[in-house]
């Protein structure tokens, strides 16, 4: 007799990947309705302009994030230093793609990326969201985000300034056997 397997049932979703299609189709709906108010209020070619506006000044934002990304890239390569400065061009470029997107709340949460007082407060609340992701106790693949900090994580002893130095115990009489090729479970800790 043979036996049929049973198929897997596929892991649950994530709160966040269950609620994120109705926060996003809410934010839309936020928007529009809020364009046709200010529109109402200041004339629909106000309201254009703004939105164009915003696309000019997220597009020159984008630009000037990536020349000080590239320079910054240059001086590390020049002058490779343990701890780099943040430049902070991963806010600045989600302020310019925030403020390309048509909407006034997008250009709202912009302009809170943009200034160092609240861009402050959206990295330490980032920070805080990274470290628990990376401390979740999900089973691998359960949850993508973990997945990937706890493999950046991983990746960062191949840094100059990773703590974790990987290596293996050499017994005396073995000879060298050539590269080790070996799967190794990456170090909890």
């Amino acid at each position: 007799m043979t036996q049929q397997a049973t198929p897997a049932r596929p892991a649950p979703r994530g709160k966040l990947r269950r609620v994120l299609p109705l926060l996003i189709t809410a934010w839309l709906v936020l928007e529009i309705w809020l364009l046709v108010q200010v529109g109402s209020r200041l004339g629909g070619l106000t309201v254009l302009l703004l939105l164009i506006a915003g696309a000019v000044i997220g597009g020159s934002l984008i630009k000037r994030a990536g020349a000080k990304a590239l320079s910054a890239a240059l001086e590390q390569s020049r002058d490779p230093k343990p701890q780099q400065a943040q430049t902070g061009t991963s806010m600045t470029v989600l302020a310019g793609l925030l403020l390309i997107v048509p909407g006034l709340l997008s250009d709202a949460l912009a302009l809170t990326l943009v200034f160092p007082p609240t861009r402050a407060l959206w990295r330490a609340a980032g920070r805080r969201f990274a470290d628990k992701a990376l401390r979740s106790t999900a089973a691998t693949g359960a949850d993508p985000l973990a997945d990937a900090m706890r493999l950046q994580e991983q990746l960062r002893i191949h840094r100059p300034d990773g703590k974790v130095i990987q290596g293996e115990v050499v017994e005396p009489g073995a000879g060298p056997q050539g590269p080790d090729t070996t799967y190794r479970p990456p170090i909890k800790g």
